[in-house]
């Protein structure tokens, strides 16, 4: 299981949005250039944060925007608005292991309780990270390396 490349790219727009929102039209372009990704993937990423309501996104050339103080955005609302996942669970279990083994038989009694734990352990950290933790991080970083 790996989760996909939206949700880092997702939270390196949000960052670079909040740093260069004074000094730049922050476009689909704009962001493309320091993902070093197609505008199109980024458009599909700010569409989704939008429905989210955690970004604006003013059409045609006028850039983007974040909706909401970034101590409000965790790292929760982003994945959730940016991937996939059904019916809220992380972990896809195989559709039909064989009732007549002994291991297929009980595999669900063995992993579910313990694959939520997991998820909701994530879910938990996730939750403790804000947007503006990882902008003044970024700020930190910035002023080390420019």
């Amino acid at each position: 299981m790996q989760i996909s490349s939206r949700f880092t790219i997702a939270v390196h727009i949000l960052i670079c949005i909040e740093t260069f929102k004074n000094d730049y039209k922050v476009t689909s372009d704009f962001l493309a250039s320091s993902v070093n990704a197609n505008p199109v993937v980024i458009r599909r990423l700010l569409q989704q944060l939008k429905k989210a309501d955690i970004v604006n996104v003013i059409r045609g050339s006028g850039g983007t925007e974040i909706t909401k103080p970034l101590n409000t955005i965790t790292l929760l609302d982003i994945y959730h608005a940016v991937e996939c996942i059904e019916k809220g669970e992380l972990f896809h279990f195989h559709e039909n292991p064989n009732p007549l083994c002994p291991v297929g038989k009980n595999i669900h009694s063995v992993l579910d309780s313990r694959l939520q734990k997991i998820q909701e352990a994530m879910e938990l950290e996730l939750k403790s990270v804000t947007v503006q933790d990882l902008l003044n991080d970024s700020q930190k970083q910035i002023l080390q390396n420019p």
